[in-house]
């Protein structure tokens, strides 16, 4: 299956260690964090990379490059979301189904086989949390999407949005509905909600792991987790 990398982004939370490189590319333990993200889904049989790239994107080049590492690369010329940056990836998708993740997100590869079957469905990847309000929650019916809520600030369910998603080219139809939200941006939560809508969008549960790479605090958190799993 093909899988789309989201790695436009700066990393404003991440400064200093973002003011000459794209976020995805801070080192951990001497390997850019992308390096993780691209061999996690290898081993789960994603061997078609489309990667979206934006602020400081002869990085991510020189890096793939250097390394041999086969991907497309997309280019987001202006940061209008998470919606417009898979927008840029239609072309690369093409008719066929893939995965969605974030290029600062680390996933096992048991849950990347997971989400990664094909049939008429797309996934979201949830994961109960006691801090649901920093999250999107994911409204769950029995295995059916609701909708999702960004950020809730009374409580309406404690499973959130990993952001690991497998899509249909659905999707695309759905995303030239969304509207920019009231930040500016065109959220892809927006276009998954309105499949929901539909009935089109299952909820898997997370079964292993979930790194994510948001700040420098979290830089120890994943080195430390790494050393123990040997990776």
């Amino acid at each position: 299956m093909k899988a789309v990398i989201l790695a436009a982004g700066k990393g404003v939370r991440l400064l200093p260690l973002t003011e000459m490189k794209p976020k995805v590319m801070v080192e951990v333990l001497g390997k850019p964090f992308l390096q993780y993200v691209v061999e996690q889904l290898h081993a789960a049989g994603c061997l078609e990379l489309g990667i979206v790239v934006g602020y400081k994107k002869e990085k991510i080049v020189e890096f793939l490059s250097k390394n041999k590492i086969k991907a497309t690369i997309i280019e987001q010329r202006e940061q209008w979301g998470t919606g417009d940056a898979l927008k840029q990836a239609r072309e690369f998708c093409g008719q066929d189904q893939f995965i969605l993740q974030g290029g600062d997100d680390l996933f096992s590869v048991s849950d990347l086989r997971a989400v990664s079957h094909e049939d008429t469905f797309c996934y979201v990847v949830g994961k109960e949390v006691p801090d649901w309000q920093k999250y999107g929650v994911l409204l769950v019916q029995g295995e059916q999407l609701v909708k999702i809520i960004e950020k809730p600030k009374e409580f309406v369910g404690n499973v959130a949005n990993t952001a690991l998603y497998k899509f249909t080219p659905e999707i695309f139809g759905a995303l030239e509905r969304v509207k920019l939200s009231p930040r500016g941006e065109y959220e892809l939560t927006d276009a998954v909600t309105i499949l929901a809508q539909q009935g089109k969008v299952k909820v898997l549960m997370l079964k292993g792991q979930w790194l994510g790479l948001g700040s420098k605090e979290d830089v120890g958190k994943i080195e430390k987790f790494l050393r123990m799993e040997g990776l």
